[in-house]
């Protein structure tokens, strides 16, 4: 997802903002959320009944009425305090066994790998804009807005870019597109299982997003076929999902992981470039020649409880928000041609309003889940209040600061960063991450969420318990989130964040900040 919308006169907006969420929560999200929750009240509902009757069972074991009543039974009829005793033993046992049959298998993020491209891919501005001149398909007007957004973007001047894209002329080819993804997600996924131990063949579930390159055989076989898997592995080849595509990636291999035990689960999250670089001069089709960049991440995934030792994070929850039956969210990012028959993808002036609804949405059903109860409460009462009362104060938003300790944001844009700091009311430590992977990488689709969290890991590490919200933005329109919490104390360093150099990109922030403040010349 772009962070930048053009008007309809072709004017770039210099500051674009999602609608105000906070002032049009709807009581259906609420109750969506809480309806999630409700799902596991059978096993919280168990495990304080069972504690209970192990209690009472404990109490007549220290009272010694356990023991005359066995001996009253060898003597006499069964008494009624038998039968209790009984009744009680076997309503434990029930519990116990419902418990075990009831409860869901854990899913463990055993380690994940992000990849980054070798120097000779490297896309400064001054290459992108001459490589851009140099196949000789965009106008001077074309040329001028595709700078006028690279220098706004966020990004820096180390993102990449696949060779078919910089060679003179381009070599847009299927082999050069399979060549893209041969080489971004092969080393990744083996260093992956290298670094785990995991041979290719203890696999059972592989979950595969990119977008836009969908080749026979599918991306998944060649997966399969590159690292020999076994013949009855679950593969699944996921296209067209965007930019949120990995949670819903992930959110899928949680689901298969609940019916196979004791399983791995590889799932990749990646989009492929060579294919898609648009050559034509409509405004609305170039935003994304200027924003998306190379990148691919795999992610290991375990529900084997005996992989909790060593596995990074734990799955808590999954949220999806799909708003594809409006009109105009599913129109808002959109593949097609253009007058001349180049193909690009569409990004619409609604873009904006419709992201600012899905993340409403999302992050209202995601709130039961996560937010401590006082929150919950204040909210509720307040939503009540507004909805049901007429009551005309301010509406209380939830501080979600309490419910996460890190967040991962889809490196969308720049503009698409900034509003969700302001809208969630987080701290800039909180989106640093974030920026630190548009500025590094660029847009890298799906596989932003990953960069973000290897960049957590490199230079911050992780305590034991911490809380990981990532969030994703994409067509459809979708808005997904997945909620991890550490496993373990620890501080990785990841190849794809060594020397890089966080206060070049706090400066270059800095000045396009001051930049944008400045008046605009008539």
């Amino acid at each position: 997802m772009s962070s930048v919308a053009v008007n309809a006169n072709g004017t770039v907006k210099s500051a674009l903002e999602f609608p105000d969420y906070r002032r049009s929560v709807a009581l259906k999200y609420v109750k969506r959320g809480y309806t999630f929750l409700m799902s596991y009240l059978l096993t919280i509902a168990l495990v304080p009944l069972a504690g209970m009757l192990l209690l009472e069972l404990l109490n007549m074991h220290r009272t010694g009425e356990l023991t005359r009543l066995l001996s009253v039974a060898k003597q006499t009829d069964l008494t009624f305090n038998l039968i209790t005793a009984i009744a009680t033993i076997s309503a434990l046992v029930a519990v116990i066994v419902s418990y075990y049959i009831l409860r869901t298998r854990p899913v463990y993020l055993v380690d994940f790998q992000v990849y980054r491209a070798p120097e000779s891919w490297i896309a400064t501005y001054a290459r992108f804009m001459a490589g851009s001149r140099a196949c000789q398909r965009f106008t001077e007007d074309a040329l001028e807005f595709q700078e006028k957004i690279l220098l706004r973007s966020g990004l820096g001047q180390q993102t990449y870019l696949p060779p078919a894209v910089q060679t003179m002329p381009p070599e847009c080819t299927m082999a050069n597109a399979r060549k893209e993804f041969e080489v971004v997600v092969f080393p990744i996924i083996e260093e992956l299982l290298q670094r785990t131990g995991v041979h290719p063949k203890q696999i059972g579930i592989i979950v595969l997003n990119c977008s836009l390159f969908n080749p026979t055989p599918s991306l998944a076989s060649m997966i399969v076929n590159k690292f020999k898997m076994r013949s009855n592995i679950l593969s699944y080849n996921l296209s067209g999902m965007g930019c949120s595509a990995s949670p819903i990636s992930i959110d899928l291999a949680k689901q298969l992981l609940q019916l196979h035990p004791s399983s791995y689960a590889l799932v990749v999250s990646t989009e492929n470039i060579t294919q898609n670089w648009y050559f034509g001069n409509d405004r609305d089709k170039l935003l994304p020649n200027c924003l998306f960049r190379v990148g691919g991440a795999a992610i290991l995934l375990s529900n084997r409880r005996r992989d909790a030792w060593r596995a990074k994070y734990e799955l808590m929850h999954t949220v999806r928000t799909h708003l594809g039956s409006k009109d105009a969210a599913y129109s808002c990012i959109f593949q097609m041609e253009d007058d001349e028959r180049n193909i690009g993808v569409r990004l619409t002036k609604e873009l904006f309003a419709v992201a600012g609804e899905a993340l409403k949405i999302n992050v209202t059903t995601l709130g039961p889940l996560v937010l401590p109860l006082s929150e919950q409460l204040l909210f509720f009462f307040n939503l009540v209040a507004r909805k049901v009362f007429g009551y005309k104060g301010k509406p209380y938003i939830p501080d979600f600061k309490l419910a996460f300790d890190k967040v991962c944001i889809h490196t969308g844009g720049r503009a698409v960063i900034d509003e969700i700091e302001k809208q969630l009311q987080l701290t800039n430590d909180m989106v640093e991450p974030s920026r630190a992977a548009l500025y590094r990488y660029g847009n890298v689709s799906s596989s932003s969420i990953w960069y973000v969290l290897a960049f957590l890991e490199t230079f911050h590490g992780m305590r034991r318990g911490d809380r990981i919200w990532q969030m994703g933005f994409g067509s459809g329109f979708k808005c997904n989130s997945a909620v991890w919490r550490a496993n373990r104390s620890f501080k990785h360093t990841h190849c794809a964040w060594e020397d890089f150099d966080l206060n070049e990109m706090r400066q270059h922030l800095q000045m396009l900040k001051e930049t944008s403040r400045q008046p605009k010349k008539a």
